[in-house]
């Protein structure tokens, strides 16, 4: 039986249910979210892809991406691991406790190719 809250008609908290996010919906939010903590044009097909295990209200996420090179790798990495947590957290209202980076390939930026010049 449904419980109405006073003469409004309304349905009491406890009683109307829960939305869930779908995990591929998680998933798009820690992608977009890794994509604007690298910060830089990815090459052709190269955007971040993360896979997402939700469980209860937490979110367990692995993000796979390239970065140019040469960076700051770990700097990178920790920075996409905040931005997705406080993305995830924010839109999904999810607690993220693991964030893995997978960096699956470095290409040579724009400047680092022209340093280079010629190599035997």
């Amino acid at each position: 039986m449904t419980a109405l809250s006073g003469a409004s008609g309304r349905i009491a908290a406890g009683e109307r249910g829960e939305t869930r996010i779908a995990d591929r919906v998680v998933a798009k939010i820690a992608a977009q979210a890794a994509k604007e903590a690298i910060d830089e044009p990815a090459p052709e097909g190269a955007a971040p892809r993360a896979t997402v295990t939700v469980h209860r209200d937490a979110a367990r996420v692995r993000v796979s991406l390239e970065l140019g090179y040469p960076c700051d790798i770990g700097g990178r990495c920790g920075a996409v691991r905040r931005r997705v947590a406080e993305r995830v957290k924010a839109l999904a209202g999810m607690e993220v406790p693991e964030v893995a980076v997978q960096v699956e390939r470095l290409h040579p930026t724009g400047a680092s190719i022209a340093a280079q010049g010629r190599i035997r």
